[in-house]
């Protein structure tokens, strides 16, 4: 289930604006969730980049386990998200 299109977070820093959003779709067992990764932009333009879960379309915080095969899909996703790539720099998504 995709995250919820929120267009604003609340993070420690304030309000920040969602810039940009990529979710990997996961499993373990019978259990389906989804790790999200969040480009975020606060009122004074400095980028804030969130890694949450979701098991239900809501973006949770929490620790967020990504095993290897995930990674690489995180990897192939990013490069349909250049900012995020660029970002956490990787380059631009290149």
């Amino acid at each position: 289930m995709p995250a919820k299109a929120a267009t604003r977070a609340a993070t420690p820093w304030g309000d920040a604006a969602l810039v940009d959003q990529l979710e990997i779709p996961q499993r373990a067992g019978d259990r389906r969730f989804s790790s999200v990764v969040q480009l975020l932009e606060n009122r004074k333009g400095e980028r804030l980049v969130r890694f949450a879960y979701t098991t239900d379309g809501t973006a949770r915080r929490g620790p967020v386990t990504l095993r290897a095969r995930d990674l690489a899909r995180l990897h192939d996703a990013l490069r349909r998200h250049p900012e995020l790539a660029e970002t956490l720099g990787l380059g631009g998504g290149a």
